[in-house]
């Protein structure tokens, strides 16, 4: 009886073993997917940071003046006459050349609405990507070498230790910094979003209004 028992914990352990090994070395596996992405990230993190730049430059010389427009309540022929159309290739531009092209077309300009609305949703979501997705592969890039740098510190190899922890902590900086971008670019897009929407609304809305009467 203690002989199968003896047994029984023999081959528990065994199977215990290889499966602790085959996780440790799938993990370890991921390090440089990982790292690699962390590094791709990052990169298309400052270019975000740069486009986002050039647009808030073009859009400070054209959505203020829109704005005033709007405010003072402009007839909507002069208004129209002066939208920025070229400015940017801002889902707004596209929409508002749409927008003068098909003046009369009631359902076409509720579908230039919709038509923006997935387009500006479509933006916002490179920024969000980056604020989840950064995090998460920084938090992995953390965890990863924190099983090889154990070993190392159990078998008294404190330089593969070090190398180790060097890494978790590289990764968890570039994980919250790509996060950081991505929240702050996510909180810039949606508020000029929010108000490239009203303007737009504004601008469907008076056409529907003014035809609306002219067909009267």
């Amino acid at each position: 009886m203690g002989n199968k028992s003896l047994t029984h914990i023999t081959k528990t352990k065994i199977i215990m073993d290889l499966i602790t090994n085959l996780l440790y070395w799938l993990t370890t596996g991921l390090l440089i997917p990982v790292t690699l992405a962390l590094i791709a990230l990052f990169a298309y993190a400052i270019v975000l940071l740069g486009l986002l730049h050039n647009t808030r430059m073009m859009r400070n010389r054209t959505i203020p003046n829109l704005n005033s427009q709007i405010n003072a309540a402009t007839p909507i022929a002069e208004l129209l006459a002066s939208l920025p159309l070229n400015e940017t290739r801002e889902p707004l531009s596209t929409a508002l050349q749409h927008v003068c092209l098909h003046q009369t077309n009631a359902l076409l300009l509720d579908k230039i609405t919709g038509d923006y609305e997935i387009a500006s949703a479509r933006l916002l979501n490179r920024s969000r990507m980056l604020a989840k997705v950064g995090p998460m592969l920084g938090l992995m890039g953390t965890l990863i070498p924190m099983g090889p740098a154990l070993v190392g510190l159990a078998t008294g190899d404190i330089a593969s230790m070090a190398s180790n922890m060097q890494v978790a902590f590289a990764t968890t900086v570039v994980g919250i910094i790509i996060g950081a971008v991505g929240f702050v670019t996510l909180q810039v897009q949606q508020r000029w979003a929010a108000n490239d929407t009203n303007i737009l609304q504004y601008l469907v809305e008076s056409l529907k209004q003014q035809h609306g009467h002219e067909n009267l």
